[in-house]
């Protein structure tokens, strides 16, 4: 982001009123290598070709946050692969993490990677080093440390359906591999922001909260997201969650949260109730089925019904309800740009 846009970004999430309302949107891998018409891997692989796709999105969208910016990932693989996940990489599909854990009886034998070291984790940190003098000769800085949270980690440890049952019959386990992913995510996040002082700002994204009840989510998840985002004093503490998101929204205070990004599929009165008004909301027309499959016409519709569903403009930032999905035309998001006022 340049520093006119972070300067934007902490007028809204202080409760200012910004004209014209901003526009802003998650950008990472599913869609990036797409809209610039580069083959996936080569996206992942090369980082002359990151950095010109990168390059090119900021000056298309020049008036729209493009978050986290120059995100330096590689999929659901970056955290996953510190803890041995093997990676399987396609030409043009995801990469995918496979699972480390055969059960919760093998969560004992886990080690805490080494952040600096294992994994995918220090060659994240070595493309933004070396693509910093160019991010910033473009005009613009690292601002967030990012990591994927504790139980989206978990999860592609032990395996999905393995994690959630594991939540009732092994809690004791959960708890204690949950415990070392914390640690290692407080370290990860740590090493980020030392390393770029251009960061203030923590971005966390975790889908597997949002299948938690109440009960389960402040046993397992609340102690965890609090001490993640406490890692450091930042300005920006960002949460994704874009699966059922109104538990969550109700500990957004507690976990430190002031900017959230949340599923479609939830309204933003509804949201603006569950999360209270200190919350920056950051959404919500549906991804796929509008902004990626639907015309620019409907892109409008959309945001004239979702900006219909709230009181009022403060601490908003028009976007979908998750992060960018694969196929969404430079037209749509023209249109989202246009629809919330910012016709030039």
């Amino acid at each position: 982001m340049t520093d006119p846009q972070w300067q934007a970004l902490l007028r809204v999430i202080r409760g200012e009123l910004v004209d014209p309302l901003p526009v802003g949107l998650i950008v990472d891998s599913p869609w990036l290598p797409g809209w610039a018409g580069i083959a996936m891997l080569d996206y992942f692989c090369d980082e002359r070709v990151w950095m010109e796709a990168n390059l090119r999105a900021v000056r298309r969208f020049e008036h729209i946050f493009l978050l986290p910016g120059f995100w330096a990932e590689y999929g659901m693989c970056t955290e996953p692969s510190a803890f041995g996940a093997t990676c399987t990489w396609h030409a043009d599909t995801f990469p995918s993490a496979g699972s480390v854990l055969r059960d919760h009886t093998e969560i004992g034998r886990l080690k805490k990677p080494n952040c600096r070291t294992d994994g995918l984790l220090p060659w994240v940190v070595r493309r933004l080093q070396r693509c910093r003098p160019a991010i910033e000769a473009a005009g613009h800085r690292i601002r967030f440390a990012t990591a994927r949270g504790p139980l989206n980690i978990a999860s592609h440890l032990l395996g999905q359906t393995e994690f959630l049952v594991g939540l009732k019959t092994n809690p004791e386990e959960i708890h204690r591999l949950l415990e070392m992913i914390t640690e290692f995510l407080v370290e990860w996040i740590d090493w980020q922001a030392e390393t770029f002082d251009s960061i203030d700002g923590i971005f966390l994204l975790d889908d597997l909260i949002g299948f938690l009840r109440d009960d389960d989510f402040q046993q397992f998840a609340l102690p965890c997201l609090k001490r993640v985002f406490a890692a450091r004093r930042v300005a920006v503490r960002f949460l994704h969650n874009d699966a059922s998101g109104l538990i969550t929204a109700r500990h957004l205070a507690t976990m430190g949260v002031n900017l959230f990004n949340f599923s479609h599929q939830h309204n933003l009165q509804e949201m603006r109730e569950a999360a209270g008004p200190q919350v920056t909301l950051l959404g919500n027309i549906p991804p796929r089925d509008v902004l990626a499959q639907g015309t620019p016409d409907g892109v409008r519709r959309s945001v004239a019904e979702m900006l219909g569903a709230t009181g009022g403009k403060r601490r908003l930032i028009v976007s979908c309800g998750g992060g960018t999905p694969p196929d969404v035309s430079t037209e749509n998001i023209d249109a989202l740009w246009a629809a919330a006022g910012n016709l030039t």
